[in-house]
């Protein structure tokens, strides 16, 4: 994440959640707190109107000889642009799809095309499983799948594990950018290096990196980098990164009508248009953040530079407050980075569970006490099952989730954590 020191009021958090309705809800007379941002943040007023106002006045296909039909042909290309500008590459880099797992697994199928007996892939324990299953699916070609293993004490990545399972047979490394589950933000950069000396490609899982730090993919060299705009202010769909050349080298599974041209081939049958027009209103509303905090950003790319700055300051006092808290609150067990020391290597995501739990303490319980009282969380393993059934918690309900972005405020965790000091100790 970025280490700028940006002043802690340059977040206007009044004018921020004033532009999300959703902020207002109450649930049994308690104001509503959206802690379950990793599972998908909630959207600004602006994108909700760019969705209707779509379907309102230019629903309709692609490539027709008529005004709505070009219409969607410009917003397309306009959309394009602003995920160009959030991740910082060419608009016939960017390619749309129903969500990450889908364009994943269309991206493994292509790769796996060249692939067969004696290639590997290296996976990790930490991953969300959909940068794992579509890569085991290769093993019905004879590919091998290899496991990059965990510190388990605090769930961050065994670079020396990963290295070392890394040689002239591996084809592939796919890794999260940070663990939907616990947080760890990986060291992705050198990762790729890794990949790149062997001669293998990187293809990154940024889903949940996506809003809380700025995606630099020419930075990174990554091959590829999936995402999903719901996670980042936006509607509900996936985003893919991929290098030019390998757009344009690899052979994708695809009706014979759809051009050859990319990024086009990479994007089978007619998409989502409703909300890929809310794809370029989110991606504005992050720029208008830090157009806010910077007057003088002259680019969308420099005002999402700005924008991520202050959020990832703000984000880091949330975290460390609601860290600090739960550190004190007897039988609470946090999973992940706690050292403040080495903050700059999670992001504000806290998985937890309670010592020795009884049953009303597992976690499903834990979500349903707090959601009666308007605290949004998360319980389970959100997909990351490898973690879950490593660290042993897969069978007794997984964690108990708290997700901070940020249009959270500090009263909300303090709340927060008064409500667990009191459900814990009944």
């Amino acid at each position: 994440m970025p280490t700028t020191e940006i002043a802690p009021t340059t977040l206007d958090l009044t004018h921020i959640r004033a532009q999300f309705p959703s902020l207002a809800q109450t649930v049994n007379g308690h104001p509503a707190a959206f802690l379950d941002g990793p599972g998908g943040t909630q959207v600004p007023q602006r994108v909700i109107d760019a969705i209707s106002n779509y379907l309102r006045r230019d629903n309709a296909n692609t490539g027709g000889a008529y005004a709505t039909s070009r219409n969607t042909d410009a917003m397309l290309a306009e959309a394009r642009a602003a995920m160009a500008d959030f991740l910082n590459c060419g608009t016939d880099e960017i390619v749309f799809g129903p969500n990450m797992t889908t364009l994943t697994y269309a991206m493994s199928r292509a790769i796996g095309r060249d692939l067969g007996p004696g290639d590997e892939i290296l996976v990790t324990r930490l991953d969300h499983d959909a940068n794992v299953s579509p890569w085991f699916a290769l093993e019905e070609k004879g590919v091998t799948i290899r496991w990059a293993e965990i510190h388990e004490e605090d769930c961050r990545l065994d670079l020396a594990d990963f290295a070392s399972k890394i040689d002239d047979r591996t084809k592939l490394v796919a890794v999260g950018y940070a663990s939907n589950a616990v947080g760890t933000i990986n060291p992705v950069k050198a990762i790729i290096r890794l990949a790149h000396a062997a001669g293998a490609l990187a293809y990154i899982d940024a889903v949940h990196y996506g809003p809380h730090g700025l995606i630099d993919v020419a930075a990174l060299d990554c091959d590829f980098l999936v995402c999903s705009t719901y996670k980042f202010f936006g509607p509900h769909m996936g985003v893919l990164f991929g290098k030019r050349e390998h757009l344009k080298r690899l052979q994708p599974y695809k009706v014979r009508p759809l051009t050859d041209a990319i990024p086009n081939r990479w994007e089978w049958g007619t998409l989502n248009h409703e909300c890929i027009a809310g794809i370029t209103a989110c991606v504005d509303y992050i720029a208008d953040l830090g157009r806010r905090i910077h007057l003088e950003a002259a680019t969308r790319r420099g005002a999402i530079v700005a924008a991520f700055e202050a959020i990832h300051h703000y984000e880091h006092r949330l975290m460390v407050r609601l860290i600090a808290g739960l550190s004190q609150i007897p039988h609470i067990k946090i999973y992940g980075i706690t050292d403040p020391a080495r903050f700059t290597e999670r992001c504000p995501t806290i998985a937890m569970r309670v010592i020795d739990q009884t049953a009303d303490q597992t976690p499903l319980a834990l979500a349903t006490k707090l959601g009666e009282r308007g605290f949004f969380t998360w319980d389970g393993n959100y997909y990351a099952l490898n973690l879950t059934e490593r660290l042993d918690v897969e069978k007794t309900g997984g964690f108990l989730r708290i997700g901070l972005v940020h249009y959270n405020t500090i009263e909300e965790v303090d709340r927060l954590l008064a409500a667990l000091r009191e459900i814990v100790a009944a």
